[in-house]
């Protein structure tokens, strides 16, 4: 083993446990990371609800990259440096998320969507924004769309959106290790590389008082954020759905009905692909994105 010199031996073993203890915590401050060695500064915006931390560079077209529940904005640090290149990213951690206030407590929809408002009107610069938008980012960016329809150039709902949900019998909130390895089996295709122990172990730690949780807590308030197949039908702006087709959470048949909904909408999936393509398959969704973003459909 080679060990760089001048580094104590006790900060490498401190190093390695925070590693094996915490690879979720480690594996988000490397994303953030790249996210800056793409060329993005780290900002914060006040809104409403508090200070928001957002990721912001690049020229050109705005692209804003909205992440799901209990994720942040380093979720899209294996596809920034390709889309850094032609637009103006705007990438950042919901309310509640990542750096963003609130720090604790229950996060509102209604919080999530201020420190969004308040994040793109300071950043995107008056220009018209394309809203790419992963789960319940997916969601919010619909919502953005109707309330907002002069601001927004379109919307690329990535396994997700506005409508309710169907029922699911997938645990988001598991308790152990083994709970964790049936939740994330049903959220990513069977072929993909199976998700280290160390990091279900994390999984199942962090369900307990995470941003996931602290969001999921509110459920009974989120009813006025959905939006029914009728409010669809006169969203103003276009909506490109990109899906995953091995998501169980929100099969492809979620997107069929808002495909079926919306006044200008094209569906664009990606086989053997979970719910978080991004992540998954990074080459394949900046394909399919790309598509999304200049109208090439089947």
């Amino acid at each position: 083993m080679i060990i760089a010199a001048g580094v104590p031996v006790a900060l490498l073993g401190a190093a390695g446990w925070l590693v094996l203890r915490h690879p979720l915590r480690v594996l988000n401050w490397y994303a953030r990371r790249s996210l800056k060695s793409a060329g993005l500064r780290q900002v914060s915006v006040p809104s409403p609800v508090g200070p928001q931390c957002a990721f912001v560079g690049g020229s050109g077209p705005v692209l804003a990259l909205l992440h799901g529940a209990g994720d942040q904005a380093g979720t899209w640090a294996r596809v920034a440096p390709a889309l850094v290149r032609k637009h103006t990213l705007v990438i950042p951690d919901l309310a509640g998320h990542g750096a963003s206030a609130p720090a604790a407590g229950p996060i509102e929809a209604a919080a999530v969507v201020a420190g969004l408002e308040a994040v793109l009107a300071s950043l995107a610069q008056g220009q018209r924004v394309t809203l790419v938008g992963n789960s319940l980012g997916a969601w919010m960016a619909m919502v953005l769309a109707a309330r907002h329809p002069e601001r927004t150039e379109r919307v690329v709902a990535v396994n997700g959106g506005a409508l309710k949900g169907p029922p699911s019998s997938i645990n988001l909130l598991p308790r152990n290790r083994e709970e964790a390895r049936e939740t994330m089996a049903r959220l990513r295709d069977p072929g993909s590389a199976p998700v280290p122990d160390s990091v279900l172990d994390e999984l199942a730690r962090r369900s307990r008082g995470g941003a996931l949780a602290r969001f999921a807590a509110t459920a009974a308030g989120m009813e006025a954020w959905v939006l029914d197949e009728a409010q669809l039908r006169t969203l103003e702006v276009p909506v490109r759905l990109v899906w995953g087709t091995a998501d169980q959470l929100l099969p492809l048949d979620y997107a069929q009905r808002m495909l079926a909904a919306l006044p200008d909408a094209r569906l664009i999936t990606i086989d053997q692909c979970g719910h978080i393509p991004q992540q998954e398959a990074p080459g394949r969704f900046l394909a399919a994105l790309d598509r999304a973003l200049h109208d090439q459909v089947d």
